[in-house]
């Protein structure tokens, strides 16, 4: 396991300002729950932070944090408003921008123009962003920007940190993967409901999946009981009579949906498993309460988890039906204690903020090294 530093790692506090799709909003984005985890347990270690988030029609209609209590939260209506908070930019120790922010680019020079401490691009969604980067598609990053900040910060391991160092120029590409929030997430002792949940906003791309290790379960077992939590799924889909279908879950409610589910699924989107090494924060967050887990197999979910010990693999409906039948309740009960002790030994909110602070610290200290250098060649 590794080891977590204690609170306050002995780095001095930073000032930092970060720029993110959502953080009073967890409707229909997964990048809320992920700030909201990471940026509580960075407060904990002593830092200061002003989260700066676009004001959008969206999300204001769905606002399940409007004033947190580890964080400033201010909302801008445009790039002109944000010109507001220049100073703020400015003058932190470190100014993180996020993916899918809107018009991100725009924000992402503004930043790198303004910002005279370290700066950092945390990439939710690598997979995807690299696919659109290939595809010549800049909504939220430009190749340009990338050598721009100091850090790299990628959902994504594995080959995919040197692609970013090698064929984009990052000066360096660091995982900091997703993590749970071990405080609100904890096994609860409710009555089971289902046999196999899922939690997830509709995507085009992880919908085969969902299909196959789910829905086609689902029918080929009109006895188990099955249930698929998520916004934005489209109204034509044939969902078997025994999978309840619920349009959304809060953050606050998601142990609850997780402890009455026997197994949840893991479903990963098609860029992610391209990549590999792209833990889902579901993974986290039902093995936190405990719930044993299956998901789509995909390279470098055992250098995470353990496949057969502490969750499943599944190809097809098969390997789910086998494992929601004949699975001995011993074994399954073993099953999620041992993903649980996983979890919070590696993957905790607390172990991604002594990453992040570390990434930010050594991005720091490249600066400094940097100056002197850069001074002698001036004069």
């Amino acid at each position: 396991m590794n080891a977590l530093p204690g609170r306050g790692g002995g780095a001095a506090p930073m000032r930092v300002v970060v720029l993110g799709l959502s953080l009073s909003s967890s409707w229909g984005n997964g990048h809320a729950t992920t700030f909201r985890a990471l940026l509580r347990a960075f407060a904990a270690r002593g830092h200061d932070i002003l989260f700066l988030e676009r004001d959008v029609p969206w999300y204001a209609q769905h606002r399940d944090l409007p004033s947190p209590d580890f964080c400033r939260l201010e909302l801008y209506q445009d790039l002109a408003a944000l010109e507001g908070w220049r100073g703020a930019i400015a003058g932190a120790d470190a100014v993180i921008v996020g993916s899918y922010v809107p018009e991100g680019v725009a924000v992402g020079r503004m930043v790198q123009n303004l910002a005279r401490g370290t700066t950092a691009f945390y990439d939710i969604d690598t997979p995807v962003t690299l696919a659109k980067l290939d595809r010549g598609d800049e909504e939220y990053l430009s190749p340009a920007l990338i050598p721009g900040y100091d850090v790299y910060l990628s959902f994504t391991g594995g080959p995919t940190l040197e692609r970013l160092e090698r064929h984009f120029g990052s000066p360096a590409a660091r995982q900091l993967y997703c993590s749970v929030d071990d405080g609100a997430y904890r096994p609860l002792d409710l009555p089971s409901r289902w046999d196999l949940s899922y939690l997830g906003t509709y995507s085009p791309d992880r919908q085969p999946t969902l299909e196959r290790l789910l829905i086609e379960p689902a029918r080929r077992a009109p006895a188990l009981r099955f249930a698929v939590a998520g916004p934005q799924y489209p109204a034509g889909i044939n969902w078997p009579a025994n999978v309840e279908r619920i349009e959304h879950v809060p953050p606050a409610e998601h142990p609850a949906f997780y402890a009455q589910s026997r197994f949840t699924l893991n479903v990963t989107r098609a860029d992610m498993i391209r990549a590999g090494y792209s833990p889902s924060v579901r993974l986290f967050e039902a093995g936190a309460c405990g719930v044993p887990i299956l998901s789509d197999p995909w390279d470098g979910i055992e250098t995470l988890l353990n496949p057969g010990e502490e969750m499943l693999l599944a190809d097809g409906a098969e390997d789910v039906l086998h494992a929601l039948r004949d699975m001995p309740e011993e074994r399954r009960r073993g099953m999620g204690r041992a993903l649980r002790a996983r979890v919070l030994g590696e993957h905790t909110a607390a172990h991604r903020a002594a990453e992040l602070e570390g990434h930010l610290g050594e991005a720091m200290e490249r600066n400094r090294a940097a100056r002197p250098a850069e001074a002698q060649v001036a004069s």
